[in-house]
């Protein structure tokens, strides 16, 4: 994976780095165009990353049952010859016409991206996340309390307080035991929602003594004049238990938002975007959208339809970002695959 900043030029820049938008690359790579794909989420995958990795997906040709997490692993290495690269954890806020006829995006970290053509497969939108209810909350974001784990290393010998009961809180509790100086998992029921083999090991390490384990307990406040020091914790019998933290890190999933794509003058129909089903155009030259960020009469969305949307719409793509070279579709049994 080639991730970048500052100026990339590009073909076509893919906004969502999904299953979707990870398999137009391969259908652009065909035809010889390059792509640059951004994200706000800090690793590719979309939701089958970040939500339910460990979710078998049964409607994929070719796969009577495979893991979310490996199809995107399978995806991956299906567009390693065609080189993309990215820019995550960084949301698209602004989108310009330029006068050659090009768009120029502006990501919320001043990252900017010039294309031809824009294919926004941003699934159900930007991803927030789902935020605990505690008093004085906004005080210590960005600074103590996290919602997403970038970099594990960062939390090395720190007091750490995880939250939710989810395959995302198991399995960074699982990574970050050790690492922190003092880890303590929180879930306010008594059983977890994740993968029974991770929900297993997070009850051994708990028995182990390496993790403090806190079953049907809620979070209850926050302590700390500038930075967190300390979170409060209600347990089932309504006893309060107060944890030293350096971080709290609610891991509660994501709320899908439209959030900028809202903005961009696109014909919106019940916070998804209307296309031609032709080849997956907007009302806006030049953009196209597909996955489940479209809507037409009939859409299904499947990760199946995703793909079949991204193929037409990249032999549309062709015209724009070739104008004057001939489109000579082939079967990729008869002309392979060619890496740039």
């Amino acid at each position: 994976m080639y991730l970048c900043a500052a100026l990339i030029e590009t073909d076509i820049c893919i906004i969502g780095a999904g299953p979707v938008g990870l398999f137009t690359v391969f259908e652009a790579g065909l035809l010889r165009m390059r792509c640059h794909l951004i994200d706000a989420l800090p690793k590719v995958g979309g939701q089958l990353t970040e939500i339910y990795p460990r979710k078998p997906i049964y409607d994929i040709p070719g796969y009577p049952s495979v893991l979310a997490g490996d199809l995107v692993d399978r995806l991956m290495e299906q567009i390693a010859p065609f080189q993309p690269t990215f820019s995550l954890a960084q949301r698209v806020e602004t989108i310009k016409r330029q006068e050659d006829g090009s768009f120029l995006l502006v990501t919320s970290t001043g990252t900017q991206c010039k294309a031809k053509v824009i294919a926004i497969a941003a699934g159900l939108g930007c991803f927030e996340p789902r935020k605990p209810e505690l008093p004085g909350l906004d005080r210590y974001e960005e600074k103590s309390i996290r919602y997403m784990i970038i970099d594990p290393e960062a939390y090395r010998g720190k007091k750490l307080v995880l939250a939710g009961g989810g395959d995302s809180a198991l399995d960074w509790t699982i990574i970050l035991a050790d690492i922190a100086s003092e880890l303590t998992l929180v879930h306010r029921n008594a059983e977890f929602r994740g993968a029974p083999d991770s929900a297993h090991k997070v009850n051994q390490m708990a028995k182990e003594g390496r993790i403090r384990l806190m079953l049907s307990s809620t979070l209850r406040e926050l302590k700390g004049e500038v930075d967190l020091e300390a979170v409060v914790v209600t347990d089932i019998n309504q006893q309060e238990q107060v944890l030293p933290a350096d971080y709290l890190i609610p891991l509660y999933g994501l709320s899908p938002r439209l959030g900028p794509i809202a903005e961009w003058g696109l014909h919106l129909e019940k916070q998804a975007i209307v296309v031609n089903t032709f080849d997956y155009s907007t009302s806006v030259e030049g953009i196209y959208a597909i996955g489940d960020i479209n809507t037409y009469p009939g859409k299904l969305k499947l990760i199946l339809c995703g793909f079949h949307e991204a193929t037409l719409m990249c032999q549309s793509a062709f015209a724009r970002v070739k104008p004057g070279e001939k489109l000579s579709f082939k079967y990729t049994t008869v002309q392979g695959i060619n890496p740039f």
